[in-house]
Formats: C-alpha cells, sequence, structure tokens
C-alpha cells in the first residue's frame, strides 16, 4: 500500500496571513470600560442551561479561568470576578472593522469565524520591508489598539492557521523540534507576557512577536519543515480524530509523513488527508475576500449656519439628487433614509422615514422630510447636512411585451424616471409612505386571501409596506356575510335544527326562512380555543325584521356547544 511520501508542495509562491485574535471579545470590553484593565474580566454566553465564559482577559487567565468552562466554576476559582454579556452583533461589526484595518496591508482579506482574518500577503510584503517588518508592524498596530494577537505567515491558509495557533517558542530559523510548542500552562504563560507590562499600558505582544515573530514565519518553500513539530490539533481537525490519533502515537503532525494515506483515510475519514493536502498547498484552498459594504450618503458642509425650515429644505434640494444618482448608479432604492443635521455648537439632530417602496427619486422621498422637519430643534443653526440611505433594496428593470396598454405604462414608467408623471401604483406607495411617516408604516395593513376552510381564517393581515396589494381574491364556494364577528351566544332550544325563535343581543328574532347546513370542522392538527366547542352547522337564517344572520350550532366538543351569531348579511 503506497505510503504518504513526501511531495512538493504546489503553492504557486503565495504567502499567506493568519490573524487570530483570540481574546477579541474580552479586550474589547475593556477598550470600553479602560477601568477594569487589571481586573479578571470574562464575556459570558448562555449555551441551553448553563453559562460559558467565551472570551476572557490576560488578568482573568491568570487566575486560572479558561475559555469553555462554566461560570460557576469560574466564580467558585475567582469571587471577584467581572462578567459581560456576549454580543454577537457588535462582535461582528468589530471583526468587521480589523478587516477594514487589515486592508492597509493587502486587498485580499476575509474573515475566517468569529475572531479571525485571512490575508493574501502575495506580492505585498516588500511595500512594509519585509515579512519579518510587516509582522511587527501588525502586532504594534493591534497593540495601539488594546488587542492581543496571534499571527503566522506560511505558503498555504492551513499552514498559516496553524503557525498563529500553535508555533511559538524562541525565534529561530523554520521549526525544527517539538521543543517550539508552548507546553506550559495558561496561567504560567498569561504572567509571562505581563511581566514587563506597564500598567495602565496596552496589551502585551505575544512571546514570539515580542522576539520578531520569526517563529511563526514559515520560509518560502519549507512548510514540511515548519508543520513537522506542531500538534495533530494544528490541522483543523475535530477533537474526537486528535483523541484518535494520539492513542496510536500519532501526537505530531511529521508522525503523518510516512503513514499509509489510504488507512489513513479508511480509519479517521477524508478530512484528515483533505486538511493534510491542504496545509500542504496539495489541494488549493482560495480566499474569498469580503466585498465592501455598500454605503450611500451624501454631505455638504455651510458657511454659515442654518435655521429656518425653507433653508434645511434647500440644503436637502442639493443632497437628494446626489443621492439619488449614487442609488440608480449601483441598480438600488432606497427603503429607509435619516438626514443627520449637525448644530454648530455641537450636537445632532436625526430625521429618519421609511418607504412603503423602494424608490430613487428625489421628489418622492422631499415630501416626507419636509413632513417632519417641524419639530426640529436648531439651536444656533446647522452647518453641516448628512443624508445616509442605511436601508437600501434591489430595483429591478421591469420587462415590457406587445400591447397598447403596456406601451402607455411604459412611456409612463420613463416619464417618472426622468422626474415628470409619476408611475403606476407610485401614487398609492407615496400615499402609503405620508400616512406611514405620521402614524408608523406598521399600522398601515392590508388584507390578503388565505387558503382555510376556516371562515375567520380566510384573510390575513399584512404590513401595506412591506406586501404586494392583492390581484384577486378567490370566490368563496357558499356565500358568506359580509360583515364577519367573533361568535356570540344566542339563546334558543338546544337542538340542531335551526330555532323558530332566538334571542340574540338583548332582542328577540322569529324565523320566517333558513338556509343549510354547512358542516366545517375544526382543523385537528391545531388546538384553536375558539374551535374546542367541536364541530359546527352554519345556517343563513331571515329573520322577520329583514334581518340575515349566520348562525351555527356547535355540537360540542372540549366545551359545551349550542347556537352562535358570527355574520350578518346584509
Amino acid at each position: 500500500m503506497p505510503a504518504a511520501a513526501p511531495h512538493a508542495s504546489r503553492t504557486s509562491n503565495r504567502r499567506i496571513v493568519s490573524l487570530w485574535f483570540p481574546r477579541l471579545a474580552a479586550e474589547d470590553a475593556l477598550r470600553r470600560e479602560p477601568g477594569l484593565i487589571d481586573t479578571p474580566l470574562v464575556v459570558v454566553e448562555v449555551q441551553g442551561n448553563l453559562r460559558q465564559i467565551v472570551s476572557l482577559s490576560h488578568a482573568a487567565s491568570a487566575r486560572g479561568l479558561s475559555q469553555g468552562q462554566s461560570l460557576a466554576e469560574a466564580l467558585t476559582l475567582c469571587p471577584d470576578l467581572i462578567t459581560r454579556p456576549a454580543d454577537p452583533d457588535r462582535a461582528a461589526r468589530m471583526l468587521a472593522a480589523l478587516r477594514r484595518w487589515a486592508g492597509r496591508f493587502s486587498p485580499w482579506v476575509a474573515e475566517e469565524g468569529a475572531d479571525a482574518l485571512l490575508i493574501d500577503l502575495t506580492g505585498c510584503a516588500h511595500l512594509f520591508g519585509g515579512e519579518a517588518a510587516l509582522f511587527e508592524q501588525l502586532h504594534q498596530d493591534c497593540a495601539d489598539l488594546g488587542l492581543s494577537l496571534a499571527a503566522g505567515i506560511a505558503d498555504t491558509p492551513g499552514a498559516a492557521w496553524a503557525l498563529a495557533r500553535h508555533a511559538g517558542g524562541a525565534a529561530s530559523a523554520p521549526l525544527r523540534s517539538g521543543d517550539a510548542i508552548d507546553q506550559e500552562a495558561r496561567a504560567t504563560r498569561s504572567r509571562a507576557q505581563r511581566r514587563h507590562w506597564v500598567k495602565g499600558g496596552p496589551a502585551p505582544l505575544p512571546h514570539s512577536a515580542a522576539q520578531g515573530g520569526v517563529a511563526r514565519i514559515s520560509a518560502p518553500g519549507g512548510l514540511r519543515q515548519s508543520l513537522a513539530p506542531l500538534p495533530i490539533a494544528a490541522l483543523r481537525l475535530p477533537p474526537a480524530t486528535v483523541q484518535g490519533l494520539a492513542r496510536l502515537g500519532l501526537r505530531r503532525i511529521g508522525d503523518l509523513w510516512g503513514m499509509p494515506r489510504a488507512g489513513l483515510a479508511r480509519r479517521f475519514g477524508q478530512d484528515l488527508v483533505r486538511r493534510l493536502d491542504q496545509a500542504l498547498g496539495v489541494e488549493p484552498e482560495p480566499i474569498s475576500p469580503a466585498g465592501a459594504p455598500l454605503h450611500f450618503a451624501a454631505r455638504i458642509s455651510l458657511p454659515d449656519p442654518i435655521g429656518l425650515e425653507a433653508d434645511i429644505l434647500a440644503g436637502l434640494d442639493r443632497l437628494l439628487p446626489a443621492l439619488c444618482d449614487k442609488l440608480r448608479a449601483r441598480g438600488r432604492g432606497a427603503r429607509r433614509l435619516r438626514l443627520e443635521m449637525i448644530r454648530a455648537e455641537g450636537g445632532t439632530e436625526r430625521i429618519e422615514i421609511g418607504l412603503a417602496r423602494p424608490t430613487d427619486r428625489p421628489d418622492s422621498l422631499r415630501a416626507l422630510f419636509a413632513l417632519k422637519l417641524g419639530g426640529v430643534d436648531a439651536g444656533f443653526g446647522f452647518d453641516v447636512l448628512r443624508l445616509i440611505a442605511p436601508v437600501t433594496e434591489p430595483l429591478h428593470g421591469v420587462e415590457h411585451k406587445g400591447g397598447w396598454a403596456v406601451a402607455a405604462e411604459a412611456q409612463a414608467r420613463a416619464q417618472a424616471q426622468a422626474g415628470g408623471a409619476r408611475a403606476p401604483g407610485q401614487a398609492l406607495d407615496d400615499l402609503i409612505a405620508r400616512i406611514g411617516a405620521r402614524v408608523g408604516l406598521d399600522r398601515i395593513t392590508r388584507e390578503h386571501p388565505a387558503d382555510s376552510h376556516i371562515p375567520e381564517k380566510t384573510q390575513s393581515t399584512q404590513a401595506a409596506a412591506y406586501s404586494a396589494p392583492a390581484t384577486s381574491w378567490p370566490a368563496p364556494k357558499r356565500p358568506r356575510p359580509l360583515v364577519l364577528f367573533r361568535p356570540e351566544p344566542v339563546t334558543a332550544p338546544d337542538l340542531s335544527d335551526p330555532p323558530m325563535g332566538f334571542r340574540w343581543r338583548g332582542r328577540a328574532f322569529e324565523t320566517v326562512a333558513a338556509q343549510g347546513p354547512e358542516r366545517i370542522a375544526p382543523e385537528w392538527w391545531l388546538d384553536d380555543p375558539g374551535w374546542r366547542s367541536g364541530v359546527r352547522d352554519y345556517w343563513r337564517v331571515t329573520t322577520a325584521d329583514g334581518h340575515k344572520l349566520w348562525l351555527f350550532y356547535a355540537h360540542g366538543g372540549a366545551v359545551s356547544g349550542g347556537w352562535f351569531a358570527q355574520g350578518d348579511f346584509g
């Protein structure tokens, strides 16, 4: 059986940097509360019924705490522990900000998980004085930000990931022995990092970075020498696979070089061989950089402060066309806009509007802002106006087909895009937006047909701003009342035949005609409290005074039945 003999890596001279921020959430909290820099602090996340530590500061590590530890155990070891709840949204924004910062070193930057970045550094290192100088610059920038960083540079993403998380020790040429792996306890390493840390200063640099970082930089073409002494876990394998290999005495990546690949794949799965090939560059692992987020804004600085409503509208007339041109160039329409007016003496007034449909028409937007300018406090005047579209949606072109009516519609749309007459349906959307600016878009609703045999479930209420009007309503198989209300008790004999006389809403009625019955059963797959009275027989009852009511007799179920009224045919 062929063995995993050494083979040449196929890296095409690529150089990859892996940046790992092991304390990102905790140090982000310390950036907002610098007074807790010397206090043990952890970020806690609720997972089921257990509260676990997902990030911790250097001070918490020095007290023997670790990531993944339960909060109850951590409080036993460290009673003065400070906790902060996990905020995934803020952590994502923080990582996105770091991704933009990393763009200064290379345009190819991708996020990797929730606390790491990958940078394709090919052809860029010489701009910063070489890889070693760039490595030091990375750590220095993160130290200035108060963030801990572990980085690695190699020919492949897998190797860079392994060096960033599992390399270290004395700075030397390519790693050649297992002595390069940090074996000390977490608390020992934390105290070593804090040894020369000035109180109140930035976070300490990792041990390898403080000595030049060569230990975490793999020489070009030296993947095997760099990876051989690293533990098996550096291949990004599941813990179960790492433990299974350890039981066979395979603890380092170099132990796999002479092992039969077929046997490894058969016993531990293809993932082991694939990860090994990715680390060595045999199997390609491309980096897909995150695209720049769409940002639509326009700003104007005024030579003198303004405070009159007419002046603010005049400034808005200059901002709206510029913003709409940006939206139109990207084929998008604004769904929500915010006007920020910065006062000369400090402070900002904000006006936000929502739209029933995405649009790129300045005239539709100006009228909505004008409705809200009355309550603005100008103070000593505004000297900066800024218009932002935080929520946008694609605006798709409409393909028009033949016919005079369609040709007229296409002409109307063309005039609307040129700033002339409104396109079909635009008037209703503008009306919904104007009313929504006063009462809120979510309060304007419309009814849509729903597929159900239950009378009160044949329609659904939806927000008009986020739903299209119903084109048609299916005709009911049986006549339905014009007014439908919740079932109301009717005083009548407890018989299934329609009563000759009954009392409803305090009045006595005499039946002259009845049509039915129409039997409707409850939805057996749902427990609707309104239908616990069992099967219903509906009757259209005409009374002596001309009323046409919709009565039903409930045969009883979980609750008692009887006669009820539910509608009026008018």
